[in-house]
């Protein structure tokens, strides 16, 4: 009876990872996984409205690996770079590799931001940011796994698909001294499908609201704390997830800095049960970053994996003040 049950079990666990892998990748497409990149100091990852805020030119490599043990799990490499232009605007741009199940994909965004000052006394600043963005997708039927019995996966799919696609994210970004909040509106066009027509959705859209505030330690003046609230919204599937995140940052005299954290993600309509919940810490020292994340899933598959890991390198280099505060960095030094 025991072991009915286990196969039982199995069964559904590798019908659910099938529907992932080709499922998941469809609307998966020019919607990179966001976990915690842009926790890492680093709110370019998700808004193109940062570029150019701060006094270096920035540089953040992403490695995110999903479900470590399960095969053909989700696994992205990505890199963001932005620096302002003139006194109040910034420019940025991203590259990015994705593999998840049979599918990959690679693309680049390039992203132009531009700062205003609402009130110079109140510390009131509004930014405005847009992002073009170009995506290869494709299928990739070399590694799928056949036999004699089943020659073929899926026979709708008889050779590597390959589409390309262009889009555009907006978004808009308020700053009130320490308070922050943004919205993003990404892939607002529809996508070409004519050669997938029938099998995945053309509406990409996704809506991102990002907010939070940092504030001082009373009593210790290089000690902030930082509580933000990130939600997704799809507009496919009419999916939403929320992420309500915690920092500790502490600095010493010489503008060099470390951080700690937790981050809880949920799906908004199992509210209150998290999706998942993990650690994370990072330092800057001599305007080299670091940043390492970890997240369990409290799902089904989280029997079968070890977590979900990302790990953040960074530079920063070729610091230049600005006679603009609207510009000034996001992170106290």
């Amino acid at each position: 009876m025991m072991l009915s049950k286990k196969i039982n079990r199995m069964k559904k666990l590798i019908v659910s990872l099938v529907l992932l892998a080709v499922t998941s990748g469809y609307s998966q497409e020019l919607n990179l996984p966001v976990f915690t990149q842009y926790l890492a100091d680093n709110p370019f990852v998700i808004s193109p409205a940062y570029a150019g805020i701060g006094d270096n030119v920035r540089i953040r490599l992403n490695g995110l690996t999903q479900w470590v043990g399960i095969k053909d799990a989700p696994d992205n490499q990505s890199a963001y770079v932005d620096f302002r232009l003139l006194d109040r605007s910034g420019v940025g741009i991203s590259v990015y590799n994705d593999k998840n199940g049979y599918t990959r994909q690679t693309g680049a965004k390039v992203s132009f931001a531009h700062h205003i000052i609402l009130d110079y006394y109140s510390k009131q600043y509004m930014s405005f940011g847009i992002s073009y963005n170009f995506n290869n997708f494709r299928i990739d039927t070399d590694e799928f796994d056949t036999d004699i019995e089943h020659p073929v996966l899926d026979p709708a799919i008889t050779n590597d698909r390959y589409t390309a696609n262009n889009n555009f994210d907006i978004s808009a970004l308020y700053r009130n001294k320490n308070f922050y909040l943004s919205f993003n509106a990404n892939n607002v066009l529809k996508k070409n499908t004519n050669k997938f027509r029938g099998v995945e959705p053309d509406l990409l859209s996704n809506y991102q609201v990002y907010t939070g505030f940092t504030f001082r330690d009373a009593e210790n003046n290089r000690i902030e704390y930082e509580p933000s609230v990130f939600y997704q919204y799809f507009a496919s599937d009419k999916r939403s997830a929320t992420d309500i995140n915690f920092k500790y940052r502490r600095y010493n005299r010489y503008e060099d800095y470390y951080w700690i954290g937790v981050s809880y993600r949920m799906l908004n309509d199992q509210f209150p049960k998290p999706l998942s919940l993990g650690p994370m810490a990072g330092f800057m020292k001599s305007k080299i970053y670091f940043a390492y994340s970890y997240q369990v899933m409290f799902n089904d598959l989280g029997y079968y994996n070890s977590g979900t890991h990302v790990v953040t390198l960074g530079f920063d280099f070729l610091q230049a003040l600005s006679s603009c505060p609207c510009t000034d960095s996001p992170v106290h030094d």
